[in-house]
Protein backbone atom coordinates (compact mmCIF):
# COMPACT_ATOMS: atom_id res chain seq x y z
CA UNK A 1 0.00 0.00 0.00
CA UNK A 2 0.90 3.64 -0.64
CA UNK A 3 -1.32 6.18 -0.65
CA UNK A 4 -1.96 10.28 -0.28
CA UNK A 5 -4.44 11.63 1.33
CA UNK A 6 -5.66 15.37 2.77
CA UNK A 7 -5.69 15.29 6.03
CA UNK A 8 -9.17 17.12 6.12
CA UNK A 9 -10.35 14.26 4.01
CA UNK A 10 -9.35 11.81 6.69
CA UNK A 11 -10.25 13.17 10.36
CA UNK A 12 -13.90 13.55 10.76
CA UNK A 13 -14.46 9.92 8.88
CA UNK A 14 -11.89 8.66 10.78
CA UNK A 15 -13.39 9.56 14.06
CA UNK A 16 -16.46 8.10 13.29
CA UNK A 17 -15.07 4.88 12.38
CA UNK A 18 -12.57 5.12 15.35
CA UNK A 19 -15.39 5.26 17.61
CA UNK A 20 -16.77 2.10 16.98
CA UNK A 21 -13.08 0.56 17.37
CA UNK A 22 -13.01 -1.41 20.75
CA UNK A 23 -9.83 -0.77 22.82
CA UNK A 24 -10.09 -3.51 25.39
CA UNK A 25 -10.72 -6.70 23.19
CA UNK A 26 -9.81 -10.24 23.46
CA UNK A 27 -9.28 -10.07 19.75
CA UNK A 28 -6.73 -7.12 19.19
CA UNK A 29 -7.56 -6.99 15.81
CA UNK A 30 -11.22 -4.92 16.79
CA UNK A 31 -9.10 -1.90 18.15
CA UNK A 32 -7.88 -1.78 14.08
CA UNK A 33 -9.32 -0.06 11.66
CA UNK A 34 -9.32 -1.23 8.31
CA UNK A 35 -7.90 0.55 5.15
CA UNK A 36 -9.07 -0.57 1.83
CA UNK A 37 -7.62 1.58 -1.68
CA UNK A 38 -9.83 0.95 -4.55
CA UNK A 39 -9.54 3.25 -7.58
CA UNK A 40 -9.12 6.48 -6.09
CA UNK A 41 -11.36 5.95 -3.07
CA UNK A 42 -10.03 4.65 0.36
CA UNK A 43 -12.92 2.99 2.74
CA UNK A 44 -11.74 2.92 6.63
CA UNK A 45 -13.86 0.65 8.31
CA UNK A 46 -14.33 -0.06 11.72
CA UNK A 47 -16.21 -2.62 13.63
CA UNK A 48 -16.46 -4.34 17.33
CA UNK A 49 -18.94 -7.16 16.31
CA UNK A 50 -21.94 -5.59 16.88
CA UNK A 51 -21.79 -2.63 15.17
CA UNK A 52 -19.64 -1.49 11.70
CA UNK A 53 -19.25 1.45 10.23
CA UNK A 54 -17.68 1.91 6.31
CA UNK A 55 -16.77 5.82 5.24
CA UNK A 56 -15.23 6.42 2.09
CA UNK A 57 -12.88 9.38 1.43
CA UNK A 58 -10.85 10.43 -1.72
CA UNK A 59 -7.18 9.33 -1.79
CA UNK A 60 -4.32 8.78 -4.44
CA UNK A 61 -2.80 5.49 -4.57
CA UNK A 62 -0.23 3.39 -7.02
CA UNK A 63 -2.57 -0.01 -7.35
CA UNK A 64 -5.37 -1.45 -4.69
CA UNK A 65 -4.19 -2.75 -1.54
CA UNK A 66 -5.17 -2.55 2.15
CA UNK A 67 -4.05 -2.98 5.82
CA UNK A 68 -5.47 -2.21 9.11
CA UNK A 69 -4.01 0.33 11.57
CA UNK A 70 -4.43 1.12 15.21
CA UNK A 71 -7.33 3.32 14.81
CA UNK A 72 -6.72 5.46 18.42
CA UNK A 73 -3.24 6.12 17.42
CA UNK A 74 -4.00 6.96 13.81
CA UNK A 75 -6.81 8.91 15.16
CA UNK A 76 -4.37 10.70 17.18
CA UNK A 77 -1.76 11.40 14.47
CA UNK A 78 -4.44 13.18 12.16
CA UNK A 79 -5.30 15.56 14.79
CA UNK A 80 -1.44 16.10 16.23
CA UNK A 81 -1.03 17.55 12.19
CA UNK A 82 -1.58 20.75 11.13
CA UNK A 83 -4.69 22.06 9.67
CA UNK A 84 -4.33 21.37 5.71
CA UNK A 85 -1.58 18.69 6.16
CA UNK A 86 -1.13 15.87 3.43
CA UNK A 87 -0.32 12.47 4.61
CA UNK A 88 1.41 9.58 2.87
CA UNK A 89 0.91 6.26 3.87
CA UNK A 90 3.54 3.03 3.35
CA UNK A 91 3.58 -0.21 4.46
CA UNK A 92 6.86 -1.56 4.40
CA UNK A 93 8.08 -4.70 6.51
CA UNK A 94 4.89 -5.59 8.42
CA UNK A 95 4.66 -1.81 9.58
CA UNK A 96 2.71 1.38 8.55
CA UNK A 97 5.21 4.14 7.45
CA UNK A 98 2.82 7.48 7.68
CA UNK A 99 4.67 10.98 6.51
CA UNK A 100 3.53 14.43 6.43
CA UNK A 101 5.78 17.50 6.22
CA UNK A 102 8.98 16.54 8.67
CA UNK A 103 7.12 14.04 10.76
CA UNK A 104 7.54 10.60 10.57
CA UNK A 105 5.52 7.43 12.51
CA UNK A 106 6.14 4.24 11.91
CA UNK A 107 2.81 1.99 13.46
CA UNK A 108 2.33 -2.03 13.51
CA UNK A 109 -0.14 -3.66 11.22
CA UNK A 110 -1.82 -6.73 11.26
CA UNK A 111 -2.96 -8.71 8.42
CA UNK A 112 -5.99 -7.30 6.54
CA UNK A 113 -7.42 -11.02 5.95
CA UNK A 114 -8.44 -11.02 9.95
CA UNK A 115 -10.46 -8.21 9.73
CA UNK A 116 -14.22 -9.61 10.79
CA UNK A 117 -17.28 -8.33 9.27
CA UNK A 118 -20.56 -8.48 9.84
CA UNK A 119 -22.25 -11.13 7.83
CA UNK A 120 -25.64 -10.28 7.03
CA UNK A 121 -28.46 -12.11 5.52
CA UNK A 122 -30.91 -10.69 2.54
CA UNK A 123 -32.60 -7.63 3.33
CA UNK A 124 -36.14 -8.07 4.09
CA UNK A 125 -37.66 -4.22 3.76
CA UNK A 126 -36.18 -0.97 2.25
CA UNK A 127 -37.00 2.45 2.30
CA UNK A 128 -35.62 5.86 1.96
CA UNK A 129 -35.71 8.60 4.41
CA UNK A 130 -34.68 12.29 4.29
CA UNK A 131 -31.42 12.03 7.38
CA UNK A 132 -32.53 15.35 9.17
CA UNK A 133 -35.72 13.66 10.12
CA UNK A 134 -34.80 10.15 10.57
CA UNK A 135 -31.63 12.15 13.11
CA UNK A 136 -34.31 14.39 14.65
CA UNK A 137 -36.49 11.04 15.36
CA UNK A 138 -33.63 9.51 17.01
CA UNK A 139 -32.68 12.33 19.04
CA UNK A 140 -35.93 13.02 20.51
CA UNK A 141 -36.68 9.92 21.76
CA UNK A 142 -32.76 7.82 22.18
CA UNK A 143 -32.78 9.69 25.46
CA UNK A 144 -35.27 7.35 27.39
CA UNK A 145 -33.12 4.05 26.40
CA UNK A 146 -32.22 1.82 29.55
CA UNK A 147 -28.53 1.63 30.52
CA UNK A 148 -27.26 -1.69 31.35
CA UNK A 149 -30.88 -3.12 32.47
CA UNK A 150 -31.00 -7.14 32.90
CA UNK A 151 -34.27 -6.60 30.63
CA UNK A 152 -31.82 -6.76 28.09
CA UNK A 153 -34.58 -5.39 25.22
CA UNK A 154 -34.86 -2.00 26.85
CA UNK A 155 -31.25 -1.09 26.51
CA UNK A 156 -31.88 -0.10 22.86
CA UNK A 157 -34.48 1.64 20.76
CA UNK A 158 -37.49 0.01 18.81
CA UNK A 159 -37.84 0.84 14.81
CA UNK A 160 -41.16 0.21 13.72
CA UNK A 161 -42.28 0.26 10.17
CA UNK A 162 -46.25 0.57 9.38
CA UNK A 163 -48.15 1.65 6.89
CA UNK A 164 -47.21 4.81 5.64
CA UNK A 165 -44.69 6.02 9.08
CA UNK A 166 -41.63 5.02 11.32
CA UNK A 167 -42.03 4.90 14.69
CA UNK A 168 -39.02 5.10 17.78
CA UNK A 169 -39.61 4.32 20.84
CA UNK A 170 -37.54 3.86 23.56
CA UNK A 171 -38.10 3.12 27.41
CA UNK A 172 -36.35 2.42 30.40
CA UNK A 173 -39.92 0.79 32.50
CA UNK A 174 -39.78 4.17 34.34
CA UNK A 175 -40.59 6.39 31.09
CA UNK A 176 -40.93 6.28 27.67
CA UNK A 177 -40.55 8.51 24.24
CA UNK A 178 -42.58 7.50 21.46
CA UNK A 179 -41.60 9.42 18.02
CA UNK A 180 -43.35 8.87 14.71
CA UNK A 181 -42.56 10.21 11.04
CA UNK A 182 -44.33 10.13 7.89
CA UNK A 183 -43.12 8.18 4.77
CA UNK A 184 -43.94 9.08 1.42
CA UNK A 185 -43.44 5.37 0.57
CA UNK A 186 -44.07 2.14 3.47
CA UNK A 187 -43.20 -1.38 3.13
CA UNK A 188 -45.28 -4.36 2.95
CA UNK A 189 -46.58 -5.82 6.03
CA UNK A 190 -45.57 -4.57 9.88
CA UNK A 191 -41.76 -4.39 10.72
CA UNK A 192 -39.61 -3.83 13.42
CA UNK A 193 -35.99 -4.33 15.50
CA UNK A 194 -34.21 -2.91 18.21
CA UNK A 195 -31.16 -1.38 17.65
CA UNK A 196 -28.72 -1.89 20.23
CA UNK A 197 -27.96 1.23 22.40
CA UNK A 198 -24.42 2.07 21.32
CA UNK A 199 -25.42 1.69 18.05
CA UNK A 200 -28.27 4.19 17.70
CA UNK A 201 -25.27 6.58 19.88
CA UNK A 202 -22.74 5.68 16.99
CA UNK A 203 -25.60 6.62 14.11
CA UNK A 204 -26.95 9.89 15.56
CA UNK A 205 -23.29 11.12 15.79
CA UNK A 206 -23.17 11.38 11.43
CA UNK A 207 -26.53 11.81 10.55
CA UNK A 208 -26.77 15.56 9.66
CA UNK A 209 -29.78 17.50 11.57
CA UNK A 210 -29.50 20.58 8.46
CA UNK A 211 -29.38 17.92 5.53
CA UNK A 212 -32.10 16.77 3.53
CA UNK A 213 -30.25 14.75 1.84
CA UNK A 214 -32.19 11.37 1.64
CA UNK A 215 -30.63 8.01 3.59
CA UNK A 216 -31.67 4.29 2.93
CA UNK A 217 -32.99 2.16 5.71
CA UNK A 218 -32.85 -1.88 5.31
CA UNK A 219 -33.32 -4.18 7.93
CA UNK A 220 -33.68 -8.10 8.25
CA UNK A 221 -34.35 -10.23 10.73
CA UNK A 222 -30.93 -9.99 12.44
CA UNK A 223 -29.62 -6.45 11.31
CA UNK A 224 -30.66 -2.98 10.67
CA UNK A 225 -28.51 -0.79 8.04
CA UNK A 226 -28.23 2.73 6.77
CA UNK A 227 -26.96 3.87 3.63
CA UNK A 228 -26.01 7.61 3.27
CA UNK A 229 -23.92 9.36 0.78
CA UNK A 230 -20.32 7.61 1.20
CA UNK A 231 -21.04 5.83 4.44
CA UNK A 232 -22.57 2.66 5.53
CA UNK A 233 -23.76 2.10 8.94
CA UNK A 234 -24.74 -1.75 10.24
CA UNK A 235 -25.54 -2.95 13.38
CA UNK A 236 -26.97 -6.54 14.80
CA UNK A 237 -30.50 -6.09 16.52
CA UNK A 238 -31.14 -7.09 19.88
CA UNK A 239 -32.68 -10.51 19.94
CA UNK A 240 -35.66 -10.03 21.64
CA UNK A 241 -39.79 -8.91 22.35
CA UNK A 242 -40.23 -5.22 23.25
CA UNK A 243 -43.15 -4.44 25.62
CA UNK A 244 -46.42 -3.66 23.78
CA UNK A 245 -45.81 0.36 24.07
CA UNK A 246 -49.04 0.97 23.30
CA UNK A 247 -50.46 -0.33 26.36
CA UNK A 248 -48.13 2.37 28.10
CA UNK A 249 -49.77 5.72 26.49
CA UNK A 250 -52.79 6.55 29.10
CA UNK A 251 -56.00 7.00 27.13
CA UNK A 252 -58.88 9.11 28.20
CA UNK A 253 -56.87 12.09 29.98
CA UNK A 254 -59.79 13.45 32.00
CA UNK A 255 -56.74 16.83 32.65
CA UNK A 256 -55.12 18.56 30.49
CA UNK A 257 -52.65 21.56 31.84
CA UNK A 258 -50.73 23.51 29.43
CA UNK A 259 -47.80 25.62 30.81
CA UNK A 260 -45.24 27.74 29.54
CA UNK A 261 -42.56 24.54 28.51
CA UNK A 262 -39.08 27.28 29.04
CA UNK A 263 -40.72 28.26 32.73
CA UNK A 264 -41.84 25.02 33.06
CA UNK A 265 -38.52 23.51 32.92
CA UNK A 266 -36.65 26.16 34.66
CA UNK A 267 -38.99 25.82 37.81
CA UNK A 268 -38.35 22.15 37.38
CA UNK A 269 -35.06 23.10 37.60
CA UNK A 270 -35.06 25.41 41.06
CA UNK A 271 -36.97 22.83 42.98
CA UNK A 272 -34.45 20.02 41.92
CA UNK A 273 -31.46 21.69 43.35
CA UNK A 274 -33.23 20.29 47.35
CA UNK A 275 -35.32 17.17 46.22
CA UNK A 276 -33.76 14.39 47.23
CA UNK A 277 -30.67 13.30 45.88
CA UNK A 278 -31.38 9.25 45.22
CA UNK A 279 -34.58 9.29 44.41
CA UNK A 280 -35.29 13.32 42.90
CA UNK A 281 -38.50 13.21 43.43
CA UNK A 282 -40.62 16.30 42.68
CA UNK A 283 -44.75 16.66 44.02
CA UNK A 284 -47.23 18.47 41.78
CA UNK A 285 -50.05 19.94 42.88
CA UNK A 286 -52.86 21.55 41.28
CA UNK A 287 -55.08 24.09 41.94
CA UNK A 288 -57.57 26.11 40.08
CA UNK A 289 -55.56 28.10 38.02
CA UNK A 290 -52.09 27.46 39.86
CA UNK A 291 -49.51 24.23 39.45
CA UNK A 292 -47.37 24.03 42.80
CA UNK A 293 -43.78 22.26 42.50
CA UNK A 294 -42.78 21.24 45.97
CA UNK A 295 -39.31 19.13 46.81
CA UNK A 296 -37.86 18.14 50.30
CA UNK A 297 -34.50 16.37 51.36
CA UNK A 298 -33.73 14.29 53.94
CA UNK A 299 -31.84 17.06 55.60
CA UNK A 300 -35.44 19.07 55.57
CA UNK A 301 -34.66 21.40 53.00
CA UNK A 302 -37.68 22.57 50.80
CA UNK A 303 -38.46 24.03 47.46
CA UNK A 304 -41.34 25.78 46.05
CA UNK A 305 -42.47 27.20 42.88
CA UNK A 306 -46.04 28.74 41.74
CA UNK A 307 -46.97 28.42 37.91
CA UNK A 308 -49.90 30.07 36.56
CA UNK A 309 -52.09 27.61 34.66
CA UNK A 310 -55.53 27.06 32.70
CA UNK A 311 -57.09 24.50 35.09
CA UNK A 312 -60.27 24.57 37.03
CA UNK A 313 -61.19 21.46 38.94
CA UNK A 314 -60.49 19.57 41.97
CA UNK A 315 -56.85 19.81 43.84
CA UNK A 316 -54.70 16.89 43.71
CA UNK A 317 -51.24 16.12 44.18
CA UNK A 318 -48.94 13.70 42.14
CA UNK A 319 -45.02 12.79 42.20
CA UNK A 320 -42.38 12.65 39.41
CA UNK A 321 -39.09 12.44 39.20
CA UNK A 322 -37.90 15.55 38.17
CA UNK A 323 -34.88 14.52 35.69
CA UNK A 324 -37.61 12.80 33.84
CA UNK A 325 -40.03 15.98 33.57
CA UNK A 326 -36.94 18.31 33.05
CA UNK A 327 -35.84 16.00 29.74
CA UNK A 328 -38.81 15.30 28.37
CA UNK A 329 -40.15 19.39 28.42
CA UNK A 330 -36.71 19.98 27.11
CA UNK A 331 -36.68 18.28 24.32
CA UNK A 332 -40.02 18.97 22.98
CA UNK A 333 -39.90 22.42 20.37
CA UNK A 334 -43.46 24.29 21.08
CA UNK A 335 -43.72 27.17 23.48
CA UNK A 336 -45.66 25.29 25.61
CA UNK A 337 -45.87 21.97 27.06
CA UNK A 338 -49.37 19.88 27.54
CA UNK A 339 -49.23 17.74 30.39
CA UNK A 340 -52.10 14.83 30.41
CA UNK A 341 -53.00 13.69 33.63
CA UNK A 342 -55.81 11.14 35.07
CA UNK A 343 -55.27 10.82 39.05
CA UNK A 344 -52.30 10.74 41.55
CA UNK A 345 -51.70 6.91 40.82
CA UNK A 346 -51.61 7.25 36.26
CA UNK A 347 -48.73 8.44 34.67
CA UNK A 348 -49.02 11.76 32.70
CA UNK A 349 -48.39 12.28 28.84
CA UNK A 350 -46.30 14.98 27.94
CA UNK A 351 -46.51 16.55 24.07
CA UNK A 352 -46.59 19.91 22.58
CA UNK A 353 -50.27 21.51 22.54
CA UNK A 354 -52.06 20.42 19.15
CA UNK A 355 -48.99 18.17 18.07
CA UNK A 356 -48.76 14.15 18.97
CA UNK A 357 -45.47 13.35 16.72
CA UNK A 358 -43.47 13.04 19.89
CA UNK A 359 -44.78 11.95 23.11
CA UNK A 360 -43.40 11.30 26.68
CA UNK A 361 -45.00 9.40 29.08
CA UNK A 362 -43.72 9.20 33.05
CA UNK A 363 -44.44 7.45 35.31
CA UNK A 364 -45.64 8.34 38.98
CA UNK A 365 -43.66 7.67 41.95
CA UNK A 366 -44.47 7.90 45.70
CA UNK A 367 -43.28 10.79 47.89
Amino acid sequence: MQITLRREDLLKPLGFVAAVAERRQTLPILSNVLLRYRQGRLTLTGTDLEVEIQVVVPADGREDSECTLPAKKLLDICRALPAEATLEIKLEKGKALIKSGRSRFSLLTLQASEFPSIETSEWEWGLTIPQDKLSRLLQKTQFCMAQQDVRYYLNGLLLEVTAGKLDAVATDGHRMALGEIALDHGVEGDRQGIVPRKGVLELTRFLKEDSAEEVELKGSANHFRVVAKDLIFTTKLIDGRFPDYHKVIPAGQQIAVRVARTLFRESLARVAILSNEKYRGVRLVLSDGLLRLNAHNPEQEEAHEELRVEYHGEEFEIGFNVTYLMEAAGALDSEEVELGLTDSNSSCLLRAPGDSWIQYVVMPMRL
